[in-house]
């Protein structure tokens, strides 16, 4: 009995060994990642939009295979996280990607009228899209994501916020920037714009 109960303990104390082994490996990996990722970034040009080292582009040398740019490029995004934005006056997660994939298409030779994003947005994503008033009396703090939005509606963006998430997050369309267009449902815009040849790119 003794023995068993002895293995046991061995056996157990190998265990949290290991894990505790194993999560150091991994804070090690993630600390060499952000290292390896800061480098980089640091290198980031930015071609159109400037949203944080986030919406930047790694410069390539030299690409073999480039996009045609006398094509129309109908790019559809969903603007639908509840990040932190209200907590850390942080640009939106969503935006700082779609500000990234425009700056990729131009830094890939794509001219920006050639350009036509769609944003869809919808679930809690809808209180990035609202006024400053709005924002603040509900997360006291400015809305961090106005200048982007405005920034994108310049290049010639369309903001459509779906009707079914304003009256779950209670955001009235008085409380939306002026450039957010209304449609009952995040769903038939999806269906609308990718019947058209929008490529709807997933959230991220």
């Amino acid at each position: 009995m003794k023995n068993i109960i002895l293995f046991s303990l061995v056996f157990i104390l190998s265990l949290v060994g290991y894990s505790q082994t194993h999560a150091d490996s991994v804070k090690a990996k993630e600390a060499a990642n952000k290292i390896k990722m800061d480098k980089l970034l640091s290198t980031a040009v930015y071609p159109v939009l400037t949203a944080g080292n986030r919406s930047g582009v790694i410069p390539v040398k030299d690409p073999t295979e480039i996009p045609d740019p006398a094509q129309d490029y109908k790019l559809l995004f969903e603007l639908d996280k509840n990040n932190p934005d209200s907590l850390t006056g942080k640009v939106n997660t969503n935006l700082v990607e779609i500000a990234r994939i425009i700056n990729l298409h131009v830094a890939s030779g794509v001219p920006i009228k050639k350009i036509f994003p769609v944003i869809v947005v919808h679930g809690p994503g809808v209180n990035a899209a609202t006024n400053n008033e709005f924002y603040k009396e509900k997360f006291k703090t400015d809305n961090p994501n106005i200048k982007l939005m405005n920034d994108l509606s310049a290049l010639g963006a369309k903001f459509i916020a779906c009707g079914q998430a304003m009256a779950f997050f209670e955001v009235k369309r008085e409380n939306l920037l002026p450039l957010v267009k209304v449609s009952v449902t995040a769903k038939t815009a999806f269906s609308n714009y990718q019947l058209k040849g929008y490529v709807k790119y997933d959230s991220q």
